[in-house]
Formats: structure tokens, sequence, C-alpha cells
């Protein structure tokens, strides 16, 4: 029997994290930190299996390359307690087939690119922990391809609600 198991965890300056790095350790990778001028190579790590970058409809394709995404999203945000970026983590099904696996995480990811984020989707497959890493944007992108400002979510549940935007 599958067991549920859903973290949801900020990424940000304030506790002293780098999303390149992040980005790097997820993925067993290697980028260069243009922010932190730092070099990350986790490419010794085992149990990556899958990774894959979906950008939002406004996106540049250039993002598409991680070390440039997360790079791009150091240098906009510029407060030193700032939030880079917001992670998911779900435990993947064992009776999945590693294709479906990755179908529902690229279901998942399409959801939050739906919503205008840009996400990285790394699926680690440890023996008895198959779960995936989605690392999203916390802004969305304009039209012509450049970051938008911050904004507060509004759900439509609260929407209804008095005393809620």
């Amino acid at each position: 029997m599958a067991i549920y198991h859903c973290q949801v965890k900020n990424i940000g300056r304030s506790s002293g994290r780098s999303a390149v790095a992040c980005s790097a350790y997820r993925s067993a990778s290697e980028m260069e930190d243009e922010e932190l001028g730092k070099h990350f190579d986790y490419t010794k790590k085992h149990g990556v299996e899958y990774s894959n970058v979906f950008l939002c409809k406004n996106a540049p394709e250039e993002y598409a390359d991680r070390e440039i995404l997360w790079n791009a999203v150091q240098k906009v945000e510029t407060a030193k307690d700032a939030r880079l970026s917001r992670e998911f983590e779900v435990a993947l099904p064992h009776d999945l087939t590693n294709e479906q696996q990755e179908k529902l995480a690229e279901r998942f990811a399409k959801s939050l690119t739906d919503e205008g984020m840009c996400v990285q989707v790394d699926i680690h497959r440890i023996e008895g922990n198959h779960h995936a890493h989605m690392m999203a944007t916390t802004r969305q992108i304009k039209e012509n391809g450049e970051w938008d400002t911050k904004y507060k979510k509004v759900y439509a549940n609260d929407r209804n609600e008095q005393g809620k935007p």
C-alpha cells in the first residue's frame, strides 16, 4: 500500500540557502552560482533517475537550463531574506511503473506552470523511497518574458469569506 507524503518548503536567503545549490543537489548536477561565486558539483550523487525543467507560457526558452533559470531567480530576488523558491516534495507510489511516476510528477508540474511558475522536477529512486522534488519559482513571468512583481495569492475559497482579499 502506498503511503502519502507531501511536504512544501521554502528555499530562501533568510536560512542561508541558494536556489542554485539546491537545484544542483536535487538534480545531481554541476552548477555555478553567480551570486555567491561558488561552484556546486553533485554529479556523484546517486538515485536521481529523472530530471526536467517545465516552463510557463511566457518564460524564455533559455530558462529550460536550470543553471540559467535559478541564477536569474537569484538576480531578481534582491532582498536579503527573499524566498527564492517553493519546493514540493512528494512520495511516489512504488506500485506505479517508472513511466507512470514520471507522468504523475509531470502533471503536478504542469498544474504549477499553468499558474505561471517555472518548475524543476527531479525524481529520486532510492530503495524503498521513491519521491519527487519540485522546485517552483515564486514569481510569474510577464508576456514580455520579464519577471513580474510578487503578489499575494488569493485562493478561490478565500474570496467569499469576509475580511479576506
